[in-house]
C-alpha cells in the first residue's frame, strides 16, 4: 500500500515542476494587457518622436557640412543637441520613476546587463562593460535590476554631455581643425539609441511585473512633464566656423 505524506503520495504520482521563471526575451516577446500595453505604446511613441527629431537634425547638420555650409551646419548640430538634452532627461527620468516604482514591487524582472559590442564609443562601453562585471558580482535579481537603472541613466547622462561638448567645439570652428567633433556626434548618437532600445526592453518587463493597481501612478510618472534636470555642462557659443 502506497502510503500518504503531508496529504500527498509518497510514491506513485510525480511532483510538478516549479515553473520557470520567465527571462527577458519572453517578456518582450509576450503580449501585455490592454491597460499596460496602452501605456507602453503611448511612452515609446513618445521617446521615438523626441529621438526622430533629434535625428533629423543631426542628419540636416551632416548634410550641410558635406555641401562646404559650415556655418549652418554648425546652427542645426546646435538644434539636435538641445533636442538630445530633452530626449536624455526624458530617459534620466524614466530610470528615476522605474528605480523609485521598483521599491514597492515584490517580483521585479529579470534584465540583461548591457553589452559592449552594441555600443561605438568608449565612455557607453566601458559603462557595459561595468554593468556586465557587476551582474555576475550581484547574486540578487533586485539588486541587478537597480544597477541596470543606475548605469543606463548615468550613460544617458554621460552621452548627452559629451554631445554637448562636441557641438560646442563645432560652433567654435574645431570641426576645421580635423573633423573629429563630427565623428563624435555620429557615435554618440549610435550610443544613445542603443540606450534608448534598452530602456525600452526594461519598461516591458517592469509593466509584465507590476501590479495593475500600481498602473494609473505608473502612467503618471512617466508621462509627466520634462524635468529641469539638464545634461548640458555649460552655455552654448554662437560663434559659427569660419
Amino acid at each position: 500500500m502506497r502510503r500518504f505524506i503531508g496529504g500527498s503520495l509518497l510514491f506513485g504520482r510525480k511532483r510538478s515542476p516549479p515553473p520557470a521563471r520567465r527571462n527577458v526575451s519572453d517578456d518582450w516577446v509576450a503580449a501585455l494587457p490592454r491597460e499596460k500595453s496602452q501605456l507602453f505604446d503611448s511612452v515609446v511613441r513618445n521617446w521615438e518622436c523626441s529621438y526622430a527629431m533629434m535625428s533629423v537634425a543631426l542628419d540636416d547638420a551632416l548634410s550641410l557640412r558635406a555641401r562646404g555650409e559650415l556655418v549652418c551646419a554648425s546652427q542645426q548640430v546646435s538644434v539636435a543637441a538641445d533636442l538630445l538634452a530633452r530626449l536624455a532627461s526624458i530617459l534620466i527620468a524614466f530610470c528615476d520613476a522605474l528605480a523609485d516604482r521598483g521599491k514597492h514591487v515584490g517580483n521585479l524582472p529579470m534584465v540583461e546587463p548591457m553589452k559592449t559590442e552594441f555600443f561605438r564609443g568608449d565612455t557607453a562601453q566601458g559603462a557595459a562593460s561595468w554593468n556586465g562585471l557587476l551582474h555576475h558580482v550581484l547574486f540578487g535579481g533586485r539588486s541587478r535590476f537597480f544597477h541596470k537603472l543606475k548605469i543606463l541613466s548615468g550613460t544617458v547622462e554621460q552621452l548627452g554631455r559629451e554631445f554637448d561638448r562636441a557641438a560646442e567645439d563645432i560652433s567654435m570652428g574645431a570641426s576645421v581643425q580635423g573633423g573629429n567633433p563630427w565623428d563624435a556626434l555620429d557615435s554618440l548618437h549610435y550610443d544613445l539609441n542603443t540606450c534608448l532600445r534598452e530602456a525600452e526592453v526594461v519598461l516591458k518587463s517592469f509593466l509584465r511585473a507590476v501590479p495593475a493597481d500600481q498602473i494609473p501612478a505608473l502612467a503618471g510618472d512617466l508621462t509627466a512633464a520634462v524635468p529641469l534636470r539638464s545634461v548640458r555642462v555649460r552655455p552654448r557659443f554662437t560663434r559659427a566656423p569660419v
